[in-house]
């Protein structure tokens, strides 16, 4: 019989992925009181950040007495009674998949690949997460389902496209996530809220049953509030799927963890302002630098005067501009549930550019493939803030550059990992950006594991009590 104390609720709701994991195994906590905490602090905080679009309790609660009946029978899946939210543009057999649209209501056939997987793991799925219109964002104001606010500052943006996912891990509405990223949706709600986030190597999880926005870009993401929690959910998500075209089926394994620190190669942008980084983030950032005298080896600066941030950045925007145009083209001509007027607007701008603008944005990514070659054989990772500025009011300007820094390793299809670095001078979180090389993505997690436990910066979870 368990002695231990009885877990309290926001301890259940700050814990991570991994932690939970040991208390379920030692039966310390059950997935139908686990599943029960999360429900309750959903019902009761979610009005206040609008991280979710759909909550079934029932089914919830369902999942819950399934995983619980396993763990009593003795054989479970890896994340069994795990709670997790998913990102409304992922197929859930039963739910409609809204995409953060107004008029997909027909519910999904099919769990998306991903979706499939958690399930088979045994992970409690929670409901679906608010997202940028059609994922074509980063702020997460949607003018149907509104506005998911900043766990940690009301009235400010939680990022985008999976925002609502991101805020969720934050204020502990949700163990870890699942979302998309497709030149930044994961790792800026991370960096904005304060969490851990992994974009993968593009085609190591399926994206089959995700809503596309440019499919050459689109990567599964993952948001948690652990590095190992990150490990562990790709452990269970990768793999081959011959039903995806962009799946990757690798002739060797991942690259092992087994970097040495004192042999690392760790490359930095010679003039983080001339690349529009904030000076309170450049700030906080050097600050993290010092704290890591060891963890990064040797430090080098890598030349990007060859790479324009915006530009690169706004040719990704255009292929996904121009893929939309055919994803979304029932959604467009519904004049039942009308699309917003911005969203509309972005899509006609790529309506009206030629088969030679889209084959020069193309280009971009073959660019980007040889800037990635070039770099990864003169330094390991790169290292470099997450976005060039903090979250900011919903009420106030969109910055231009929030994707800036995120997008090279979307466009070159490389790994890349946003961890909690410190706190601006008002309060909020932002993040550290780890790239690697493609198929680095564990001995990245690795290292982003050393340096969030040097630097010790993530916020104590969850936002909200």
């Amino acid at each position: 019989m368990n002695s231990l104390p009885p877990i309290s609720e926001r301890d259940m709701r700050r814990a991570t992925l991994c932690q939970l994991l040991h208390w379920l195994a030692i039966d310390r906590v059950q997935p139908q009181v686990l599943a029960d905490t999360y429900l309750q602090a959903i019902e009761r905080i979610d009005a206040q950040l609008n991280c979710y679009v759909d909550v079934r309790g029932s089914l919830v609660q369902e999942q819950a007495r399934t995983a619980s009946k396993r763990r009593r029978d003795g054989v479970i899946g890896r994340l069994d009674g795990i709670p997790v939210a998913i990102k409304d543009n992922f197929d859930v057999a039963g739910w409609p998949t809204r995409a953060g649209l107004p008029g997909r209501l027909v519910p999904a056939e099919d769990d998306a690949h991903t979706v499939a997987r958690l399930r088979a793991s045994g992970s409690v799925l929670l409901g679906k997460t608010n997202m940028d219109e059609g994922a074509l964002g980063a702020v997460t104001d949607n003018p149907h389902f509104g506005a998911t606010h900043n766990p940690w500052k009301h009235g400010y943006s939680a990022g985008g496209s999976s925002g609502g996912a991101a805020a969720a891990v934050a204020a502990g509405l949700a163990v870890a996530a699942v979302g998309s990223d497709s030149l930044g949706s994961i790792r800026i709600p991370a960096s904005y809220c304060g969490v851990f986030a992994l974009k993968p190597t593009h085609g190591e999880i399926s994206a089959r049953g995700l809503v596309p926005a440019a499919r050459r870009l689109d990567a599964v993401g993952l948001l948690a509030r652990g590095v190992d929690d990150l490990t562990v959910l790709l452990q269970v998500l990768a793999g081959y799927d011959a039903d995806d075209a962009r799946s990757r089926r690798r002739r060797v394994a991942f690259d092992l963890p087994d970097w040495e620190p004192g042999r690392l190669r760790a490359g930095l942008l010679p003039d983080l302002a001339a690349v529009g980084v904030a000076p309170d983030v450049i700030a906080v950032f050097d600050t993290a630098m010092t704290k890591l005298p060891r963890e990064l080896g040797e430090r080098r600066t890598v030349d990007f005067s060859d790479w324009d941030f915006a530009r690169t950045r706004r040719a990704g925007l255009l292929l996904m501009e121009a893929e939309m145009l055919g994803t979304f083209a029932a959604d467009l001509a519904d004049t039942a549930h009308p699309v917003s007027p911005r969203f509309r607007h972005m899509l006609d701008y790529a309506a009206h550019k030629s088969a030679g603008d889209y084959a020069n944005a193309d280009r971009v990514l073959d660019a980007a493939t040889l800037k990635m070659r070039r770099l990864f054989s003169q330094v390991d990772v790169l290292v470099l803030p997450t976005t060039p500025q903090g979250a900011f009011p919903l009420d106030g300007p969109v910055p231009d550059s929030i994707a800036d820094l995120t997008s090279f390793a979307s466009l070159a299809g490389c790994p890349a990992v946003s961890i909690p670095m410190g706190t601006l001078p008002d309060g909020l979180p932002i993040g550290l950006q780890l790239v690697g090389a493609r198929g680095s993505d564990l001995r990245l997690l690795e290292l982003a594991g050393i340096v969030a436990a040097t630097l010790d910066a993530e916020p104590s979870y969850p936002a909200i009590a």
